[in-house]
């Protein structure tokens, strides 16, 4: 599980407990759900009180805070108990439950969820509903075959960021699928390190007759957006103002304190890290990556063109 969908996890989990069991204390809070520091627990609180139903306005947002030493968190009654979904919803969850182990990458938990989903859906079907992903492609089971047997493969790869045309070789770890997307993972022997390449820009996978050392236990395939090896990297500092980033964004930490982190961050296109550097203006400042701050430059002249008029 990624930092943030853990992290929300444990928010979504701690708000109707605490409403369940009023006067509860800090520290036991802080024990139950795995708090480091009472600090750390008043965070999460500072975010929830923001939150709250569409519409945003004082009475539609929730209230939670430290009054001496009871946490306490009103005005979200509707956290209280399970929501009731409706038909259309309900389907809407099963169908992607199903489709998430169709892939391949769900989990123990996930599968009996849906069994029991699937269950209090539609008791007294015969069949249970079947979801249709895409054949795997060729090119994923010549990659899987390869990762089984520990079996080097020399690839053609063509980067979309650069467009730059390499051949290396590569030691397949896994092969999976990611929003709509094919990967293979493994030691690349040309960066001399872990990466990650996507299949349709694979332009020719041959295995070779070395053999390389399987890694045990295998990784797992992220969560969310994966960094590939064609993409455009850049460093940001950001300030505290700032430091929202960390718990949204899949980053590499590379400092980090109370007041600053400086992250490394990736992404296919320059103009998504150029247009979250102008969303949080003086609370971040790029210190490396000429793609993005080309981007940034571009933005920047287009919004002042688009104004100059008024």
């Amino acid at each position: 599980m990624t930092r943030t969908a853990s992290h929300l996890t444990r928010i979504l989990a701690l708000i109707p407990w605490v409403i369940a069991h009023p006067g509860t204390s800090v520290q036991e809070v802080c024990d139950r759900f795995g708090y480091r520091s009472h600090r750390e627990l008043i965070r999460d609180l500072d975010l929830v009180f923001v939150c709250g139903l569409p519409g945003y306005g004082p009475g539609d947002l929730m209230v939670a805070y430290v009054e001496e030493d009871e946490v306490v968190v009103d005005m979200a009654d509707y956290f209280a108990t399970a929501p009731n979904l409706t038909a259309a919803e309900s389907l809407a969850l099963l169908a992607a439950g199903m489709t998430v182990l169709a892939s391949g990458q769900g989990s123990e938990e996930l599968g009996s969820a849906v069994e029991k989903l699937g269950r209090a859906l539609l008791p007294d079907a015969d069949e249970m509903l079947v979801v249709d992903m895409d054949a795997e492609p060729e090119l994923a089971t010549t990659l899987r075959n390869a990762a089984s047997g520990g079996q080097v493969v020399e690839i053609e790869y063509t980067g979309l960021a650069r467009g730059e045309h390499t051949v290396r070789e590569i030691e397949p770890w896994i092969v999976y699928a990611s929003m709509g997307n094919w990967y293979v993972s493994g030691h690349c022997r040309r960066a001399g390190g872990e990466r990650v390449f996507r299949l349709d820009r694979i332009r020719r996978a041959s295995p070779t007759d070395e053999t390389f050392d399987v890694p045990s236990p295998r990784p797992q395939p992220p969560d969310g957006y994966v960094a590939t090896e064609d993409d455009v990297v850049a460093t940001i500092e950001l300030k505290r103002g700032a430091l929202w980033v960390l718990e949204y964004y899949r980053l590499d930490v590379v400092e980090r304190d109370d007041d600053r982190a400086v992250v490394r961050f990736s992404t296919y296109e320059p103009l998504v890290a150029a247009q979250l550097l102008m969303r949080l203006g003086p609370h971040a400042t790029l210190l490396e990556g000429p793609e993005v701050e080309g981007a940034l430059t571009s933005l920047r002249t287009s919004l002042l063109a688009r104004y100059s008029g008024f």
